[in-house]
């Protein structure tokens, strides 16, 4: 028998390993519903324990008020990290590509930081001036009550973590690097693809009134250049809280003025 042959062993029968994949347009989009769904639900999952802590009643008044309270907003914002990382991994792991690489979590260059801070400063000086010259407010009458309501509770502190850390890692996630990467390898290519994400990105900013979508869309534009040009959603993440930060601060300065 051959397979009893020194001079031909038998042949070794070798895996061959499944090559990592990037879900296309409809994966992306249908992990993405997903993904949303279950940061909708670490948000909502506060707001339910409050509710129930509060003994009241469980009308929608009794909701209003709750999540109008800094405290309860801050905590919610927070428990969607872990439930959208959650998602995340679970859309991920089945394209056998490692979590960071999908994602593009590595940094990128100092340049292309400075770049970045210097156009975020233009976007967002541009549109307070545009502010200013139509007599509209810069800052969200949402958000100056928010932190209203967190100054009271003793949780500025905690409410600097949710929308300077918490939000933009979960947003940035989600938008710039899962979203971004599946549809950019589409037929939507890399320009789709950023208008697309800023377009789902703004959407979730829904608690404010619709001029401010316009300064946030601009901003997902130039978030997601960032992305193409620098090959990191780190750089975006970094960004996003400053520019959250920003605005915490100068929400702080006018609602002591009023």
């Amino acid at each position: 028998m051959d397979t009893l042959d020194p001079a031909s062993p038998a042949a070794t029968i070798t895996s061959v390993p499944h090559k990592p994949r990037i879900w296309g347009f409809w994966g992306t989009s249908l992990w993405g519903i997903f993904i949303f769904a279950a940061l909708c639900g670490g948000q909502i999952a506060v707001l339910a324990y409050f509710l129930v802590g509060t003994g009241g009643s469980m009308d929608i008044a009794a909701a209003i008020r709750v999540a109008s309270q800094g405290l309860t907003i801050s905590l919610s914002v927070i428990m969607g990290l872990p439930a959208i990382l959650l998602a995340l991994w679970l859309a991920i792991r089945g394209t056998r590509t490692p979590f960071a690489e999908y994602l593009a979590l590595r940094w990128t260059s100092w340049k292309s930081f400075l770049i970045g801070v210097v156009g975020l400063v233009i976007i967002i000086a541009g549109w307070d001036l545009m502010s200013r010259a139509i007599g509209h407010q810069t800052e969200p009458g949402f958000m100056l009550d928010v932190l209203k309501s967190a100054r009271d509770d003793g949780a500025l502190g905690l409410m600097i973590f949710a929308f300077c850390v918490a939000a933009p890692v979960s947003e940035e996630l989600l938008a710039r690097g899962f979203l971004y990467r599946g549809w950019s390898e589409t037929f939507l290519q890399v320009p789709g693809a950023i208008v697309l994400s800023s377009l789902v990105w703004t959407t979730m900013h829904m608690q404010y009134e619709w001029y401010f979508f316009g300064e946030i869309f601009s901003l997902g534009l130039w978030f997601g250049y960032l992305r193409y040009r620098g090959g990191s959603t780190w750089l975006t993440i970094v960004l996003h809280g400053l520019n959250n930060f920003g605005a915490f601060l100068q929400g702080l300065w006018l609602s002591g003025q009023s």
